[in-house]
Formats: structure tokens, sequence, C-alpha cells
């Protein structure tokens, strides 16, 4: 296939560019960053745009046989000021409105549009898959509005909602900052750490995408997070355990919501989610355990 992926420089998109070359796919990249061809993998066509924006791309993602549509203003980065909550709305909304209009014209015959485990809001020890209703709060709202702008390619195009949990990699994104403290010793629960965390190692996000790209029977709702989540202590636990290091030293509940105000609630929202889905139809899980992932992620 020839497949069009937006938000390409990003943590997923640029594992998945060069998993897809590696398939023997070509790839159109669309980035807002200038310089995008010195990240991305070799082979990759690079075209400089804002999906949320017009400007002459809408032209190559026509030519395309399936769509990834991964953009969107990071979440946890930063405070969630009126201007940032504006941008990982519009960034997200605007964007997957102007690619479903090219999808359902005569383009792509395949979407895969991005979403979050943020659409179920925080449900605490509730069981949670594709069909469970939506939930409550500034990022269920989001998902809402996203999934809805990609809903008008499902006129003509096999449309999947990719709901993703916390991708784990050292290369960037949570684990990073997860594993900081405890490298210094002092690293444990945040407050009382009983929320669940839905996690999913790089190489498994990406063999999700590929698995929706690539099989037509994947359709609607996709829950992409590993098939065991773990509560927040128990991440904590397994990273000590991995690392060599105490995980004992749990972070105040208020210091964490004083720090980061607002976003606390994608920081300490409880989401007890399975992929469903995905078990259902087949797909392998490389890493369905935190620890063995962890071990391959960590080099321990």
């Amino acid at each position: 296939m020839h497949v069009f992926v937006t938000g390409a420089t990003g943590l997923i998109g640029r594992a998945l560019c060069g998993a897809l070359l590696e398939a023997g796919h070509a790839v159109t990249a669309l980035s807002r960053s200038r310089g995008a061809d010195r990240i991305l993998p070799a082979g990759t066509r690079v075209l400089t745009g804002d999906p949320a924006e017009g400007g002459g791309w809408e032209e190559a993602l026509a030519a395309c046989d399936a769509c990834v549509n991964l953009a969107g203003e990071p979440i946890v980065e930063g405070r969630w000021t009126a201007a940032k909550k504006r941008r990982i709305r519009e960034s997200r909304v605007r964007a997957t409105e102007r690619i479903a209009a090219v999808v359902r014209a005569g383009g792509p015959r395949v979407l895969v549009s991005g979403s979050a485990v943020g659409w179920y809001g925080s449900r605490g020890d509730e069981l949670l898959d594709e069909g469970s209703s939506g939930g409550e709060g500034f990022l269920a709202d989001v998902c809402r509005e996203w999934e809805a702008a990609a809903a008008p390619a499902a006129a003509r195009a096999r449309l999947v909602l990719l709901r993703t949990g916390i991708v784990l990699s050292p290369a960037g994104g949570a684990l990073p900052k997860l594993v900081r403290p405890f490298r210094l010793f002092a690293g444990g629960p945040l407050g009382r750490g009983d929320f669940w965390m839905p996690w999913i190692h790089l190489a498994d996000e990406v063999g999700i995408v590929r698995f929706a790209l690539e099989d037509a029977r994947v359709e609607g709702p996709l829950a992409a997070c590993a098939p065991e989540p773990v509560r927040n202590r128990d991440l904590a636990r397994a990273i000590g355990k991995v690392l060599g290091r105490p995980s004992f030293l749990a972070a105040p509940e208020v210091a964490v919501r004083f720090a980061v105000g607002e976003a606390a609630e994608a920081v300490l929202g409880s989401q007890r989610v399975v992929p469903r889905k995905a078990l259902e139809l087949g797909y392998r899980f490389r890493f369905p355990n935190l620890e063995a992932a962890l071990r391959e992620l960590l080099g321990s």
C-alpha cells in the first residue's frame, strides 16, 4: 500500500514509518516540522504542512491507498492553560475533519485515525473495552469530538478509531519521565497508586496500527493497549524491580495536582482498558507482560 501518515515525526509516527517501509509499503509523511526528512527513515516522502490547515497536501493524500492520522498537540507537556487546551482540541479535530473530507471525496480506502483511552474518562476499577460508553472530563470531550470528526470518512472507507493507551519507549513519551525518579533512588507510586494505567509497548502500538491497516476485519473503535492493564503502584514496583531501585517513595497526590494543575486528569485518571477486539481478531502481542516489556525497553 501507499500510506499517508500525519504526525509522522512523533514517537509513534517515526517508528510506524520505519516499520511500513520495512514491510514494503510506500510512505508519504506530513509534518509541520521543517527538517522532518532528517528525522524520518530514508525512503519516506516528506511533505511540510499542517493537517489542520490547507496547503496542497490534500492531493497527495487523495492519491494514497490508506491514511494513518496521528496529528495532535502533546497532551501531557506543559500545564493546561486555556490556550493549551484549545491547541489540544483544535489540532486533533480540525486536522481530522480535513482528512476525513478528503477520504470521503475519493481518497484512501482505509483511515486509521487517532484517539485515546481518555475517551472513557476516569472510571476507577470498571473493566472497559471498545463496547464501553464514553466518559466525562476534558479529555473525554476531546476524544468524542476527535472521533466524530473522522466519522464522515466511513461513508466510503474502512474507518478505525485507535484508542491508544500510554505508549512505552525509551525514545520519548511517558517512560523517560516515569523512570527518572527511580534512577535517582526516589521512585514510587503517585498518591496511593491505585488507579489503572493502560500501557502498550511501542512495538505493539506499531503492530496494532499495521494490523488495522492490513486486516479488512478491523473497523470502528480499537483499543491499543496491552491485555494486562496495571495499577500505578504495580508499574512503580515493576520499574523498581527492573532497574534494581527502591519503589516505595510515593509522590503525594496533592503535590502532583499542584505541579501539573488541571492536566492531573491525564496523569491520575483511571482507565482499566483491555483490547478485546484486537484479541478476538487474532492480534498477537509481542509484549503482553509489563515486566518483560520494561526489561526489553530498559535493557535489563
